[in-house]
């Protein structure tokens, strides 16, 4: 294909095209109204005509062909769009130079938050990448979850030959877009990872892919490009059109080579993008390569490549698609997992932490997520969590309790599904419900022919009373995981949880946890749906839980203002209940715009003392208590300039106040590696999404998936991590579902508390996030109201922050975007203080989410309980508003101020390696120091 002359010839059809354009319309001027309206409907429609019979004709095309027409058309499109082109960018460049003059003081802040420095490349920083890549190809080992296995088509057996087909196998997704994307420089091709695992990948279909490869534009993982080819309008391509570069010369070829094929099929999203219903559904690309391929082949292996629940029912409709493997996104070096798995010398072990349903469209989530603005409140929108606590495996075990053939033609895969190469038998040896505890003892037996791993997982069945509190009809209860068990063996597996666990928030009558009287049923089981074995233990009379169990603190509800008088589905009347996206309000109360727009006032009090000199460093407060009197002594010294600098520049670091001894602190994303979204990212690791992470339903690996990321941290120079993520998976259309762990908030807690637990082993502080309700992408980034009621928020949203609290004592919480009800959580009392301090114990720092909008405010935040404020270009707009804030309010600002640099400099100088690293470099200079001065002398 000679591009140069094709290129030239485009041109020329260009211009010609475009002379016989400009006649055309110089007819047109010259007809009168009704004929010049019918001549341009019929030019419109025969430029129609013309895109149809093109698309015919490359369908007609032999392969070498359609590649040369393809460059063509590319090529003319790109003079026919040239001007729109040059005036898009020139508008853009004149808009820059005009704006110059008001961002120039941002560059500054660009430059403050992406000068970082990283100690990457020393030989401790490739002793802790090789070991993080170990763990994180044992976290794929057991993530990976096979979901088909008919006629055992899976391990690969004999000469190990696979046709592997698809554009999607070349450019299959490792990991997602944004805060949670990791570093993929050292990344292993699927096409690696299944010859490396010895499998015979044929090479002649192989090369015909890699030949043809232009005919299928790469998408980018990258939150940037994204953001940008959407304000371009560009289109962005992820597979061919059709299936027709199939020839049948391919097809016979790779038939004789082997009658089983692989089919990579991928859904994909990122930060700041939503997925859709239709997304989720395989292509219609792919469903022509998955027809094609499974009519001409006996043995038919698709990779299920997605962090999202997808819609998988063309599973079933093909009988020659034998084995189904989902990899989700599975990092650099998830490939050598995949071939593992495909030849059997891994066991797949791992479990879904989803529902996967035939129809998503019938998710009562799906039903109003999207977007919908307040007509009153300018770039404010609302999203209602009108489905309560039913969501997930939740809402269709409940739905279908006794009704069997409903929930099979509903629900495809239940959550916690999972096949082996082996078979496994569990059975409860011994219940005893005593010191407030489940105690559990489950005998798990491997009964096949494989060695492998197995999850226990225990559910609760609780009894449900009409127009009582809403309950699922099953919930998961506690997991864990065996050891590796030869065929024949058996493993005593001990599991406990307490009771109250079985309890539900009752928002009505007494606002805490009620257990109510009845039968619970207390079931192993092999997933959700199915079970090994059970026992009922009989409540004889309702427990009221007033208190928290760890804290002591008093229960009520706090979050009434947020339940925005919803009708909220109900088990009582489901059909009746059912969520609507048609009816939404969009006219917000005065009261709630009011609420909105409330500003904070002075209180009454005393000035907090500032400026003093008491002779204080921040390393002389190391190991006191948080209420130690030394610490009035050192706040004391803190200006009130010094307190606003160090809160308003948030992002990605803390500032250094050299005086009082204050290092520089850096803080970087990272739930699937260290990454910075401003600025160099460190030579770091990857690792599996998290969601792939919880699909081992292995706590043990998400501890030393912390362990080895906060080593990382400790070598590299890094001080805290945004991460984990924990949002639940309302619906599987949420953007961001590969960066968090389940639809499940156990499973979610469990796992976040393993890696905080790992990470802070090595001082390295963490942040969990998004806290709370940040399950949508759309509108979040613009002012987006959830209206959910308590009972929700409690057991479903809250429960996994909960958890990873009581369990890890996590050092950090970045407050969302998200308001609740009218109150963004980034000043939000009832969030960060009554529930996040006082009800559960929680002592961190808490910084907001990157600052993007006007709704959060760092006066409301400094006032309220947000220690940072992570600014993205508006450090010195929140050094004017605090400060011009101190000059209304100097009792309330310079208290609000204090107790927030007490909070940081507290965790800073007990959770983290930022003062010894500064003393050490400190040390080094002086030693640099005497040592000139020495040569000097």
């Amino acid at each position: 294909m000679n591009k140069k002359l094709i290129k030239e010839q485009a041109k020329v059809q260009y211009q010609n095209d475009k002379l016989a354009d400009q006649k055309r319309k110089a007819e047109i001027k010259t007809m009168n109204q009704s004929d010049a309206a019918l001549a341009k409907a019929e030019t419109k429609q025969a430029r129609k005509s013309a895109k149809v019979a093109r698309k015919q004709e490359l369908k007609d095309m032999k392969i070498d062909d359609r590649k040369a027409a393809k460059y063509f058309d590319k090529k003319y499109k790109k003079q026919k769009t040239k001007m729109r082109r040059y005036i898009s960018w020139g508008a853009l460049a004149l808009l820059c130079l005009m704006v110059f003059s008001k961002i120039s003081p941002i560059l500054s802040e660009v430059g403050e938050i992406a000068n970082s420095t990283y100690t990457d490349n020393t030989p401790e920083a490739d002793a802790a990448r090789a070991a993080s890549k170990i763990v994180a190809e044992q976290i794929t080992d057991e993530g990976l979850v096979l979901l088909k296995n008919q006629d055992d088509v899976l391990p690969l057996t004999g000469e190990k030959k696979l046709n592997v087909f698809g554009f999607g196998a070349m450019n299959y997704k490792m990991g997602g877009g944004g805060s949670g994307a990791s570093n993929l420089d050292q990344a292993v091709s699927l096409h690696d990872g299944l010859v490396d695992a010895g499998i015979a990948v044929n090479p002649e279909l192989n090369q015909f892919y890699e030949d043809n490869s232009d005919l299928v534009t790469a998408s980018s993982s990258s939150i940037w490009i994204q953001m940008l080819d959407g304000i371009l309008g560009k289109e962005e391509v992820s597979e061919p059109e059709s299936i027709d570069y199939l020839t049948e010369d391919v097809l016979t070829q790779a038939k004789e080579y082997s009658d089983t094929a692989l089919i990579v099929v991928t859904a994909m999203s990122s930060e700041a993008s939503d997925a859709t219903v239709e997304s989720l559904q395989i292509s219609d690309g792919e469903r022509e390569l998955v027809e094609m391929v499974s009519n001409e082949f006996e043995n038919v292996i698709i990779l299920v490549n997605s962090g999202y629940a997808m819609d998988l029912s063309f599973v079933d409709e093909y009988d020659s698609i034998k084995s189904v493997l989902w990899i989700g996104n599975p990092g650099a070096y998830g490939a050598t997992s995949i071939g593992k798995t495909l030849t059997g010398e891994v066991n797949p072990s791992g479990r879904l932490n989803d529902t996967y349903v035939y129809d998503i469209s019938s998710i009562p989530a799906v039903q109003n997520i999207g977007d919908y603005d307040y007509q009153n409140l300018e770039g404010i929108s609302r999203l209602d969590y009108e489905e309560g606590i039913y969501v997930g495996y939740r809402y269709y075990e409940t739905l279908y309790d006794g009704d069997e053939s409903g929930y099979k033609s509903a629900v495809q895969y239940p959550f916690g599904y999972g096949l082996s190469y082996s078979s496994f038998d569990q059975k409860i040896t011994s219940s005893k419900i005593e010191g407030g505890n489940v105690n559990l003892s489950i005998q798990v037996t491997n009964t096949g022919k494989v060695a492998g791993k197995e999850v226990v997982q225990v559910y609760f069945n609780p009894p449900y009373i009409d127009g009582g509190i809403e309950k699922s009809a099953t919930e998961l209860a506690q997991f864990a995981k065996t050891d590796v068990l030869e065929p024949g063996q058996s493993q005593t597996v001990n599991i406990s949880f307490p009771i109250k666990d079985m309890s539900s928030w009752d928002m009505k009558d007494a606002q805490a946890y009620v257990l109510d009287e009845g039968d619970y049923e207390i079931v192993v089981g092999q997933n959700a749906h199915d079970s090994f074995d059970s026992f009922t233990w009989t409540n004889k009379q309702k427990v009221i839980y007033p208190t928290d169990e760890v804290t002591g603190a008093s229960y009520h509800n706090l979050f009434d203002y947020a339940n925005g008088d919803l009708t909220y589905l109900s088990r009582a009347d489901f059909a009746g209940t059912f969520p609507s996206g048609d009816d939404v309000e969009l006219t917000a109360p005065q009261d709630v715009v009011d609420a909105f727009n409330a500003q904070p006032t002075e209180i009454a009090g005393i000035e907090a003392v500032t400026g003093q000199d008491n002779g204080l460093v921040l390393a002389d407060l190391e190991g006191l208590a948080f209420d130690d009197p030394k610490w009035d002594q050192f706040l004391d010294q803190f200006t009130i300039e010094e307190m606003i600098g160090l809160i308003s520049y948030g992002g990605y670091h803390t500032r250094e106040i050299e005086r009082l001894g204050v290092p520089r602190t850096e803080l970087l994303d990272g739930p699937a590696g260290w990454n910075k979204m401003f600025g160099a990212s460190p030579n770091a690791a990857s690792y599996p999404t998290e969601l792939l992470l919880a699909s081992t339903w292995n706590s043990q690996l998400a501890y030393d998936f912390g362990d080895a990321i906060g080593l990382e941290g400790k070598v590299y120079g890094i001080d805290m991590w945004y991460a984990p993520a924990m949002n639940i998976h309302r619906s599987p259309i949420g953007g961001r579902n590969f960066e968090y762990f389940s639809e499940d908030p156990v499973i979610s807690g469990e796992m976040a508390a393993g890696m905080i637990n790992g990470a802070q082993e090595h001082d390295v502080m963490v942040t969990i996030k998004h806290f709370a309700l940040n399950e949508q992408e759309v509108n979040a980034r613009s002012g987006l109201i959830i209206w959910a009621n308590e009972q929700a928020m409690r057991e479903l949203y809250l429960r996994p922050f909960e958890i990873s609290v009581k369990e890890s004592d996590p050092t950090g919480a970045m407050s969302s975007f998200i308001n609740i009800g009218p109150v963004w959580a980034g000043a939000n009392d009832e969030l960060l203080n009554k529930l996040l301090r006082e009800e559960w114990g929680f002592d961190g720092i808490v910084s907001t989410d990157a600052q993007l909008g006007s709704w959060m405010d760092p006066v409301k935040a400094v006032l309220v309980g947000n220690e940072l404020m992570l600014s993205i270009f508006k450090g010195s707009s929140n050094e004017t508003m605090l400060t011009e804030a101190y000059q209304e309010m100097p009792v309330a600002m310079s208290n609000g101020l204090r107790d927030r640099t007490h909070t940081i400099m507290y965790n800073i100088v007990n959770h983290s390696n930022a003062v010894e690293r500064n003393n050490q470099e400190i040390e080094k200079t002086n030693d640099d120091v005497e040592e000139k001065n020495q040569e000097i002398e």
